[in-house]
């Protein structure tokens, strides 16, 4: 068989380049010629810790699942795709029988093969295969890099949807890393324009006045609650999208926040239990809505990305070869404050 180099885990801190065989697709799938690849918060944990909760790396894996590519090869029984096709890949092949499937949230299937979570392989490599009906076609001018953001901006759509999110909501955005950047952009497409973000990295503000938050606070230093109730003028804040997955920011949004308004949590917190104001939720009445990756994102965000230039690609600050991806993730590890989309090229 031909062979292929792949990124390989073998173990914490010990990834390596090896060659192995160009997967073939089965009858169902297509197989993708990796044009490009970001680097995601959770590859970053695997290679540093080897294990997120019940996902443990126990044999050598292949990180990576932002991509997009071209097909170069379609199985008998693929009729929706061919070689040629320019493609962006939503990572998670699900059941399509249970009932979460059924009901349009697939993102919850128990049976999701979700790329780079183990045991399931991932695509830093220069072909990977998937299942057709989750490889999306892109427009020619739609650039390879916009297609491998359109799975973190995925994120950002669904948080948006559970949200439900309208134009003239006032929003807080907590933690400025890849995710919430481009919830920015998210709620962009959504209608919003009163965007306030907060986080503690200057550079991380910065980006976030250049994607187009009204303005931004550093909440080491600010009064997120006084500065927002000056900024609208005492109505206060309709939506907390937190990202961050920092106890102190997870508590803001669950008190800043006005009465009757919407808690949307994305960023998964170092411990799992933090202390909250029960009282004050059930007083305020609020909605509180989790965000488990994204569903029926793909087409919404192609369309947007199409239709307006988002400037997606300011997130991307680092660009690497395949064969440097010790380099990659070191960079991703160690300079926190100035990385914020990492792309790999294989």
């Amino acid at each position: 068989m031909k062979k292929m180099k792949a990124a390989v885990l073998n173990k914490p801190l010990d990834i390596e380049v090896k060659e192995i065989n160009i997967p073939e697709p089965k009858e169902n799938e297509v197989l993708i010629k990796v044009q490009c690849i970001g680097v995601c918060g959770s590859d970053v944990h695997y290679y540093e810790h080897g294990k997120i909760g019940r996902y443990v790396v126990e044999e050598p894996l292949i990180l990576g699942h932002e991509l997009a590519g071209d097909i170069v090869k379609a199985g008998s029984q693929v009729e929706n795709l061919a070689a040629g096709d320019r493609v962006a890949v939503e990572p998670g092949v699900v059941c399509g029988t249970c009932e979460y499937c059924k009901s349009g949230r697939y993102n919850l299937c128990p049976e999701v093969q979700f790329m780079a979570t183990p045991p399931v392989d991932g695509a830093w490599s220069e072909y990977v295969t998937i299942r057709s009906d989750f490889a999306f076609k892109i427009p020619d001018q739609m650039s390879y890099e916009e297609g491998a953001l359109i799975e973190p901006l995925s994120v950002g759509i669904h948080a948006m949807q559970r949200g439900k999110v309208h134009p003239n909501d006032k929003m807080l955005i907590t933690g400025l890393g890849p995710i919430g950047l481009l919830a920015i952009k998210a709620a962009k497409i959504f209608g919003v324009n009163e965007i306030y973000c907060s986080d503690v990295v200057p550079y991380r503000r910065e980006l976030a006045k250049k994607f187009g938050a009204t303005k931004v606070f550093d909440p080491t230093q600010d009064n997120i609650h006084e500065e927002i109730e000056k900024a609208t003028a005492g109505s206060g804040l309709d939506i907390a999208v937190e990202t961050s997955g920092n106890g102190r920011a997870v508590q803001d949004a669950l008190t800043i926040t006005k009465r009757g308004g919407r808690i949307v949590l994305v960023g998964l917190p170092a411990s799992s239990e933090i202390p909250v104001d029960i009282t004050h939720i059930v007083d305020s009445e609020y909605d509180i809505h989790g965000v488990f990756r994204y569903a029926n994102s793909y087409p919404t965000a192609i369309q947007a990305i199409g239709s307006q230039d988002l400037g997606l690609e300011d997130v991307i600050t680092h660009k690497y070869r395949l064969d440097n991806i010790k380099e990659a993730v070191e960079t991703a590890v160690n300079q926190k404050d100035t990385s914020i989309k990492i792309m790999i090229y294989p």
